[in-house]
C-alpha cells in the first residue's frame, strides 16, 4: 500500500478498550467474502518503515493482513484489514474489492472461534495523497471493519497504484463459538 494508509496516530496502540465488547477482543485469523470469491487467512502486521499499515510480503500475497494496533474485528472502532490487489504474475486476495457492492456480507473468523458479520456499506477510491485518515481511521461510537486495496493508475517505483480503495463496513451480527 505505500504511502497509501498511513495511521493518523491518535488511536495508534488501539486505544482505550473499555468500552468495547469483550468478545470482541479476539484477533481475527480468517475472512470470507462470497460475493467476490475471498476465503483468506489474516495475519497480524504493523506498521512499514514510512509510516503506512505494513501488508503482507509479497510472497505471501493471498494473504491479508490485520493492524494489530487498531481494534479487532467486533470492538468499536474501524478494524482494517489489507491486501494486495496484484502482484507481478496476476490478481491477488484483494483484486476484486472494487466490485463489492452496498449489502454484500464479509465474515471475519476470530481466534476465539467466534464470527463477526459486516456489511459493506460503501467502495471507494481514494488517491493515495488525499486519503481522508480520519474518515478512514476514526468513528469509534460501534463496530466497523475497513478494507484497504491498492487501485486506480499504475504509477510504479515506491508508489505503485495511484489511489488506495477503502470497502467501509458495519457490523450486522455474531456467531459465537
Amino acid at each position: 500500500l505505500g504511502r497509501s494508509a498511513n495511521w493518523p496516530g491518535w488511536r495508534l496502540g488501539g486505544g482505550d478498550d473499555t468500552a468495547a465488547d469483550a468478545r470482541g477482543a479476539s484477533a481475527p485469523v480468517r475472512i470470507s467474502i462470497a460475493r467476490i470469491g475471498v476465503d483468506a487467512p489474516v495475519i497480524p502486521v504493523g506498521l512499514a518503515a514510512d509510516n503506512s499499515i505494513a501488508v503482507p510480503p509479497l510472497e505471501r500475497h493471498e494473504e491479508t493482513g490485520w493492524y494489530d494496533r487498531g481494534p479487532a474485528p467486533g470492538q468499536d472502532g474501524p478494524a482494517i484489514i489489507v491486501g494486495h490487489a496484484d502482484t507481478r504474475t496476476g490478481p491477488s486476495v484483494f483484486h476484486e474489492v472494487p466490485q463489492l457492492r452496498r449489502g454484500d456480507r464479509i465474515e471475519v473468523v476470530r481466534g476465539d472461534r467466534g464470527v463477526v458479520v459486516f456489511q459493506v456499506e460503501t467502495v471507494e477510491h481514494f488517491p493515495k495523497d488525499g486519503l481522508p485518515a480520519e474518515r478512514v481511521y476514526s468513528d469509534f461510537s460501534r463496530p466497523g471493519l475497513r478494507l484497504i486495496t491498492c487501485g486506480g493508475e499504475w504509477i510504479g517505483g515506491s508508489i505503485g497504484y495511484r489511489d488506495n480503495i477503502v470497502a467501509f463496513a458495519s457490523l450486522v451480527g455474531r456467531r459465537d463459538p
